[in-house]
């Protein structure tokens, strides 16, 4: 008979972020988490890493990728210039170890994933001072020596279509509630955002 799992209260009161590889396991667990997104964001604010099974990941929760991803441009290539070649060859692998603090829900997955972003270091355990993670901390420590306080205000910007898996085809505006399109431009109109109205819930809950 399957050892039936025991379910954390404590962890399903935690939306996201843990401090610790057991909390972590515990929160899975009650979630019943199978796969892990490990990311790494690049100089560009792509998310680069691997997906494993839950299994795999707490077996070895750090990775290794390659410097090379901090160099990538938004398009995948590599910018030309001196010293780039150099610069990859002398310290290809990292290390990436996961910030469980980071640790949330994927709520557009398939199966039941969760996310969690790693800090970058090299094999000597240095942080990789092109890691944008590394960068926001440095800038944080001189804004913390200086009696600074840092405030931020990211705004989302974004548009809805209708749904198109054929890129020669051109983009059509979404059918709302209501069951029309939209035939002109609406902006800041009330009737237009209530078109879509369950898409925005989502964006408060997951947000």
């Amino acid at each position: 008979m399957a050892k039936k799992k025991t379910v954390h209260p404590e962890a399903l009161s935690v939306p996201r972020g843990v401090k610790t590889l057991a909390e972590a396991k515990a929160w899975m667990a009650a979630r019943g988490i199978t796969e892990i997104e490990c990311t790494v964001p690049d100089l560009a604010g792509v998310a680069r890493g691997k997906i494993m099974p839950a299994s795999k990941f707490f077996s070895s929760p750090v990775m290794n990728l390659p410097l090379s991803i901090f160099f990538q441009t938004i398009s995948g290539e590599y910018p030309d210039y001196e010293g780039l070649v150099d610069s990859v060859a002398a310290d290809s692998d990292l290390v990436m170890e996961p910030d469980f603090s980071t640790l949330a829900v994927v709520p557009w997955a398939n199966d039941p994933t969760a996310q969690v972003i790693h800090n970058a270091f090299h094999r000597d355990g240095r942080p990789v001072e092109l890691s944008p993670r590394q960068v926001l901390k440095n800038v944080l420590n001189l804004y913390a020596k200086r009696g600074w306080k840092a405030v931020v205000a990211p705004e989302i910007e974004f548009y809805l279509v209708e749904p198109n898996i054929d890129p020669d085809y051109p983009l059509k505006p979404p059918v709302g509630r209501s069951g029309r399109p939209e035939i002109g431009r609406q902006s800041y109109s009330i009737q237009a955002v209530n078109e879509f109205d369950a898409l925005f819930e989502d964006i408060y809950d997951y947000s």
